[in-house]
C-alpha cells in the first residue's frame, strides 16, 4: 500500500496512551501522520462544537514518536477535526482514525462518544473514517487494537471503502496470537 496522509484524533486526550500507540503504529507503516486532538480528555462530548469561545492549538509533538506532527486543541474532538480540515492541514487527508478509545463505544454510547463524533466528522466530509476502541476499561495494551485498526483501515481503503460509510471497530481485550 502507499503511504497515506492520516489524520487522528480521540476524546481521551493528546496524553493518552491509545492515540499514542496508534499514531505510532501508523508512522511505523510508513504513513504521514498528523494528529490533532483535544488537549485533556473530552469524553462523552457526543458531536458538540464550540461556537461561543475561541479554539486554541498547541504543538505537541514531543509527545509522539518521531515524524509525527501533533497538536493539542482545547475544542471537543468534532472541533479538532474541523481545526485540522480547515486550518492545520495542507490538504484533506486520505484517512481519518479516531482513537484508540479507552473503553467501548458500542450500541448507544455511540450518540455520546466523543470518538466516534471526530470520525462522524471525517465520514461527513467525504473523508473514509474508522473510530477505534478497546472493549474494557481495564484494558492497557494499546498495541494490538492499534495494529488491527490499521489492518482493517488499510484493508478497507484496498476494497473501494464505500462512500460514507463510518467504521467503529471495539477491540476486545486480547493480545495478537501471530
Amino acid at each position: 500500500m502507499d503511504p497515506l496522509n492520516i489524520l487522528i484524533s480521540n476524546d481521551d486526550g493528546v496524553f493518552a496512551e491509545g492515540i499514542r500507540t496508534l499514531a505510532s503504529v501508523a508512522a511505523q507503516r510508513g504513513h504521514k501522520v498528523t494528529v490533532v486532538c483535544p488537549d485533556q480528555e473530552r469524553s462523552a462530548t457526543g458531536h458538540g462544537i464550540t461556537l461561543q469561545s475561541p479554539i486554541r492549538a498547541e504543538r505537541a509533538d514531543e509527545l509522539f514518536t518521531n515524524g509525527v506532527k501533533a497538536w493539542g486543541c482545547s475544542g471537543t474532538p468534532a472541533d479538532c477535526i474541523k481545526l485540522a480540515l480547515y486550518e492545520i492541514l495542507p490538504q484533506k487527508p486520505d484517512l481519518i482514525l479516531s482513537g484508540v478509545n479507552h473503553g467501548p463505544n458500542l450500541g448507544t454510547d455511540i450518540f455520546c462518544s466523543g470518538t466516534v463524533a471526530a470520525a462522524l466528522e471525517g465520514t461527513l466530509e467525504g473523508i473514509p473514517s474508522l473510530a477505534a476502541s478497546i472493549a474494557c476499561f481495564k484494558w492497557q495494551d494499546f498495541d494490538f487494537a492499534s495494529q488491527l485498526t490499521m489492518n482493517v483501515a488499510e484493508s478497507a481503503l484496498t476494497e473501494n471503502w464505500p462512500k460514507n460509510l463510518l467504521l467503529n471497530l471495539n477491540v476486545p481485550p486480547c493480545e495478537s496470537k501471530l
